[in-house]
């Protein structure tokens, strides 16, 4: 039977990564994620499941940790927040070039640089457009409750393995920081290495076995026609998330002259607006990202052929707006609101953006 409690944002995704099956966690704190390794320490999942829990020396460390968990088949997790995501794109960008599952929290603050400890979303390039070096990709889920802080772990570990590959749950400190009613799952068992082998196949290295030669996992090929060979596999299973694991959410969009485009925080603020809108008279609705890659392109552009506008609405100077102008191509106007530096915007403001900059812009 599951568990009913109130929790707050970062414990929550702890606690879900314990009943997933986790093997492993690696991480080193940075506001506003620190929760996330604390409760993990104080609860001492090891106790529990077996879990390793372990405080890196550093968030280079800890990605690279992962990677290495990540190739002996086990169930991996690290989190950080910007700074600290920055620090593990190398590492990331190898773990996606060795085709390996590991799921990766970013619990987004203010930048650039070392910023503010305030909640944004500014991290969208980053995240959706690879983030490290060469051409990759990860499947990317936006949270924007704490529930689904629980609900996207498992989901994530389902897909990383799936499709051999990292997988980003992005936050923000918001979500990360806020305390509400969860309903978290039963404990899963982890898995042994006989069952991710009969699950997910036998590429993890975990040996000599009686029927095949040692697995080598690596991301480094000196024969450019190998190298783009694989680069081409890569893309390929890029496009089979694009098919199979979109995720989005409309709400009354059915009778909308008007769509709101958010995700995260922003979407649950952007609700109000539209509520405020819908008193004014104005038919607004609510496009909601939930995986911002694959990104709901082919939805949007179906939107776009009957509605007057989009405003997309991001913690941010602008970026998630570039996504949504290529996928409606043209068809409508589509204008951007945020606020950045880690000030949050209103509902309010959302309303007078959208009357200004579309409605009556």
């Amino acid at each position: 039977m599951a568990d009913i409690k109130l929790m707050k944002g970062n414990e929550a995704i702890a606690e879900a990564a314990i009943r997933a099956g986790c093997d492993a966690y690696f991480g080193y704190p940075i506001t506003p994620q620190s929760e996330v390794i604390e409760y993990l320490m104080m609860e001492r999942p090891e106790d529990r499941t077996g879990m390793v829990v372990l405080q890196a020396e550093s968030e280079i460390a800890a990605i690279n940790m992962v990677y290495g968990a990540a190739g002996a088949g086990k169930k991996a997790m690290t989190s950080s927040s910007s700074p600290g995501i920055s620090l593990k794109q190398e590492g990331i960008s190898y773990i996606a070039g060795s085709e390996l599952p590991a799921v990766i929290v970013n619990v987004v603050r203010g930048g650039p640089g070392l910023g503010t400890i305030q909640p944004s979303q500014a991290d969208y390039f980053q995240t959706t457009k690879g983030g490290g070096h060469g051409d990759y990709r990860m499947y990317v889920l936006a949270p924007a409750s704490v529930q689904e802080m629980v609900d996207f772990v498992d989901d994530a570990f389902e897909i990383a393995f799936k499709y051999r590959n990292p997988v980003m749950i992005l936050s923000d400190g918001i979500i990360g920081q806020m305390m509400e009613k969860v309903e978290l799952p039963p404990q899963k068992p982890r898995l042994s290495d006989k069952e991710i082998e009969e699950r997910y196949g036998d590429w993890a290295t975990i040996g000599k076995r009686k029927n095949r030669e040692r697995n080598i996992i690596t991301s480094l090929d000196l024969d450019p026609y190998k190298q783009e060979a694989h680069n081409h596999k890569l893309q390929e299973k890029y496009r089979l998330m694009q098919e199979n694991e979109l995720r989005y959410e409309m709400i009354d969009c059915d009778d909308a002259d008007y769509i709101i485009v958010a995700y995260g925080s922003s979407a649950r603020i952007s609700q109000k607006a539209m509520n405020l809108a819908r008193e004014k008279g104005y038919k607004v609705g609510i496009f909601r990202l939930i995986t911002l890659f694959p990104f709901p392109s082919k939805p949007l552009n179906e939107l776009a052929g009957r509605v007057k506008g989009f405003l997309a609405v991001e913690m941010s100077s602008g970026q998630m707006i570039e996504d949504v102008k290529l996928a409606i191509e043209g068809k409508a106007k589509a204008e951007h609101f945020g606020r950045y530096g880690g000030v949050v915007h209103s509902p309010e403001e959302v309303l007078e953006a959208l009357e200004n900059q579309i409605i009556k812009g």
